[in-house]
């Protein structure tokens, strides 16, 4: 059986995990140097940085299974690679936002949301296109 090699989910999952890593790492250290073990213990910063990290595992995920599902369907694609990218980019600019500078904040927000409604989009048109195209469709039945 041969394998199936998705390069651009798994270097976005890959470029993924490094961030959360980085992100948690961000996390650690304001609770070093504010002396906090559990929970935000009232500072603004750690409760930022929490945030950061949080909004990052909220929308990471999604926009890894649209990815991953988009190049099952239509292949390895160069836009793809750039939309992955975009979307690292945006959540660096936002954690750096979490940390005062605004228009980082703004940006990754941006970008996060419009690269998840567009991966949406472009999957949800992706079987229409598919069927559309087709003149028949094999029906499957499935016994229980």
């Amino acid at each position: 059986m041969d394998a199936i090699i998705l390069p651009v989910t798994l270097a976005a999952a890959s470029a993924c995990a490094l961030l959360n890593a980085w992100l948690t790492f961000r996390v650690g250290q304001v609770r070093r140097a504010e002396k906090i073990l559990v929970g935000d213990g009232g500072s603004t910063r750690l409760t930022a940085r929490m945030r950061a990290q949080l909004n990052f595992v909220e929308h990471a995920p999604f926009v890894l299974i649209l990815i991953a599902l988009i190049e099952l369907a239509v292949g390895t694609e160069t836009w793809l690679w750039a939309v992955a990218a975009l979307f690292v980019a945006g959540r660096i600019l936002h954690a750096f936002g979490m940390d005062g500078w605004m228009p980082g904040r703004s940006i990754g927000i941006a970008v996060t949301l419009l690269v998840t409604i567009g991966l949406a989009g472009y999957a949800a048109a992706i079987p229409y296109f598919a069927f559309s195209e087709s003149e028949t469709i094999e029906m499957v039945e499935v016994s229980g």
